[in-house]
């Protein structure tokens, strides 16, 4: 987190062939310490020349430094670990800054300094501390920790990688992003080194939302002195982080972000070391690692059949016999050697957390008796015989398509 405050600025359009100043010093230091931490890890760079558009003042290369450990049992499922490694100044800024007054300073101070410690220096020293740390062990899963650049210039070397890892057909489970997780002081002089806010995406039982769920309950269970907060919604308002363009593409993406900010010390000057608090970001690392661990040593998520017939879908949650009954059914091809068995979740519609949990062993249905289906959420699990929990596959009622009607005659009177 320190090391890359000292590139006195990391903007997208400072130096790139200076040794110790500027975007370039910045991404070539990151791409030989991530190389350094294990012969296990593929570390390459990814460069995008973008055309000058928006806030992009000129032509531009964004570069992405990746990271890539390699699952030994599911090699094509990742877990993708992210933060942002550009920074951005924009002077004297207001919090009520317009786009185009936004655009003007992003130009007018491309070359000040930016150390960016909170933006977004913390959310990269978690992704590489977790590069370090976990590349020293084996995962069922695929494991990628990436430093995206551009997303002060709008997102755009997470949307980039996104874009290219749907076209490519990418099977990724999760994304975990950190974006300003260095302060513990909130602008209002209130201090909060307890929790950590997880963002996540509608609807109620979107990938997103179900995989927030999933990062609060292996907090509690691994990292009990951080609550993870779940804020049930995309980001902040107005603002966005490099999960959203995950989320576009259809990904299961939230944003980590401290519990209280400092929003005069962000996109300034002011953004130094001097105003971070590296215990509090060390604390959000041990949660993020533990989730990212969690899923990549998990079975594989349980897969829900589904049948089309005409405008129906039908799912497979069905009404038991009598109608006050829950009749499930699931796949699961190809059962890890370790697998224990499913679980299923249960919680009201209102609810915003799982609230029971059946154990069903290795079966691949289950009717679970006096239960309204229409009250209720389900859910379905994998876990193995080490306790490790796959993300839940959720029953969401489909869409109803209505049929048209050809009116042969009206008669309105």
């Amino acid at each position: 987190m320190g090391r890359l405050v000292t590139f006195e600025t990391r903007g997208n359009f400072s130096e790139t062939g200076h040794a110790t100043r500027g975007i370039g010093a910045a991404y070539r230091w990151i791409e030989a310490e991530l190389k350094s931490y294990s012969p296990r890890l593929e570390v390459r760079l990814d460069r995008y020349k973008v055309r000058k558009q928006g806030r992009i003042f000129r032509d531009v290369e964004i570069v992405n430094v990746i990271a890539t450990l390699r699952g030994t049992r599911h090699p094509e499922r990742q877990v993708l670990i992210s933060g942002h490694y550009d920074s951005l100044n924009l002077g004297q800024r207001s919090t009520a800054m317009n786009p185009e007054a936004i655009d003007a300073a992003t130009e007018k101070n491309a070359s000040a300094p930016a150390p960016g410690a909170s933006d977004d220096a913390s959310g990269v020293a978690a992704t590489m501390e977790m590069a370090r740390v976990l590349s020293q062990y084996e995962f069922d899963k695929t494991l990628v920790f990436a430093a995206f650049a551009g997303e002060e210039l709008g997102l755009v070397g997470s949307t980039l990688h996104a874009q290219k890892a749907k076209r490519n057909g990418e099977i990724m489970e999760a994304v975990l992003n950190s974006d300003i997780i260095g302060t513990e002081m909130g602008g209002d002089g209130r201090r909060d080194n307890r929790r950590v806010r997880v963002f996540s995406a509608d609807p109620p039982d979107s990938a997103p939302r179900t995989l927030a769920r999933y990062i609060k309950e292996v907090g509690e269970r691994y990292v009990p002195a951080l609550e993870a907060d779940l804020v049930f919604r995309s980001d902040r308002f107005g603002r966005g982080g490099d999960h959203t363009p995950f989320e576009r593409e259809g990904y299961a993406a939230v944003r980590f972000t401290s519990a209280v900010e400092n929003y005069a010390h962000q996109h300034t000057v002011t953004d130094t070391m001097e105003n971070a608090s590296p215990a509090y970001t060390a604390a959000v690392t041990r949660l993020k690692a533990a989730v990212a661990a969690s899923l990549a040593l998990a079975p594989r998520t349980p897969e829900l059949p589904s049948t089309t017939s005409g405008t129906r879908t039908t799912i497979s949650l069905t009404r038991g016999t009598g109608s006050y009954a829950a009749a499930m059914r699931w796949h699961h091809p190809a059962p890890e050697p370790d697998l224990a068995g499913f679980a299923v979740l249960v919680r009201k519609t209102t609810a915003p957390y799982w609230e029971r949990e059946i154990f069903v062993g290795k079966k691949n249905d289950c009717t679970l008796q006096g239960l309204d289906i229409d009250n209720l959420v389900f859910a379905v699990k994998a876990i193995d015989t080490e306790g490790n929990e796959s993300l839940p596959a959720v029953w969401v009622m489909p869409a109803r398509t209505i049929p048209y009607f050809e009116v042969i005659d009206v008669d309105s009177k």
